[in-house]
């Protein structure tokens, strides 16, 4: 297959702290080196969410523009994705970034349950998050954790609400939420060829179901996600020393089933994305 795989570095997150592994980068300063690796190392898109100095998430704007400003300087050409996490703040808050522009966010379209809560996702607010993502031309990154997003996603795409292709992520192994199960994997991809035919797909993995969703879908020619937010282990025994090195393992999987890592500008082209102007010669 020939197909470029699009791989995804989700570099911190809103749960993993340095007590689950030293390589969690907290800072803006040690997220931007921490991403550069991991796009030296292979990955087209970064996954951002800021947290404080005592390692809490945050929604803070002048923390997500000074990332941005270090991933463009630093990474040029990779695609800034953030996340609009319910973990991070609450109601609008969780959008007070997005004027800044970022190529994507992410957007779940539903609710569902976390391992201690409900992830609320109202209508209204998904409505307002998916206009603002139109206002200021970012891509949205559905993040599917239940087959009603899916069918959420296409309803609102045929609206006009999320415009253009569709990029879903299939969220699977998170505790009270879908399991990492393969008949339900190749369910939701079924879903997706039925009602959006031209959407483009990637999973994501939690845990030790990471590697799993990684071969998954790059032998099923789509596209995948790794990065400590999700994962910060190599195996039972072996902590991730570094994003990188995730995304190294999962360039190795790319090589095994013959697909090429795609560059950041092939991303950009796969996605539909704009060509950044300090790097589009």
């Amino acid at each position: 297959m020939t197909r470029p795989c699009i791989i995804c570095v989700a570099i911190t997150g809103s749960v993993p702290t340095r007590a689950d592994n030293p390589a969690v980068p907290i800072t803006v300063e040690e997220q931007i080196e921490s991403t550069h690796e991991a796009f030296e190392a292979g990955a087209a898109i970064c996954h951002a969410h800021v947290r404080n100095d005592d390692e809490t998430p945050t929604s803070d704007p002048e923390k997500f523009a000074r990332l941005k400003e270090g991933l463009e300087k630093h990474c040029p050409g990779m695609i800034v994705q953030f996340s609009t996490g319910g973990r991070s703040g609450a109601g609008k808050a969780r959008g007070g970034m997005l004027p800044l522009r970022p190529d994507m966010a992410s957007l779940t379209v539903g609710s569902n349950n976390f391992p201690t809560r409900v992830y609320e996702n109202p209508p209204d607010l998904v409505d307002w998050l998916a206009g603002e993502m139109r206002e200021y031309d970012i891509k949205p990154e559905i993040e599917a954790f239940d087959l009603s997003h899916i069918f959420q996603a296409a309803k609102m795409n045929r609206e006009g609400k999320i415009p253009g292709h569709l990029y879903i992520q299939f969220v699977m192994g998170v505790k009270n939420a879908m399991p990492a199960d393969r008949d339900v994997f190749d369910y939701y991809l079924h879903t997706v060829k039925r009602l959006v035919p031209d959407a483009e797909w990637c999973a994501a993995g939690i845990g030790r179901h990471q590697i799993e969703l990684n071969e998954w879908c790059i032998a099923a020619g789509g596209h995948a996600r790794t990065g400590l937010e999700d994962n910060v282990r190599l195996d039972r025994e072996t902590l991730a020393p570094s994003n990188a090195a995730l995304v190294r393992r999962t360039v190795e999987l790319c090589e095994k089933y013959e697909r090429p890592v795609a560059s950041w500008r092939e991303a950009r082209e796969i996605l539909g994305l704009r060509m950044p102007e300090t790097v589009a010669a």
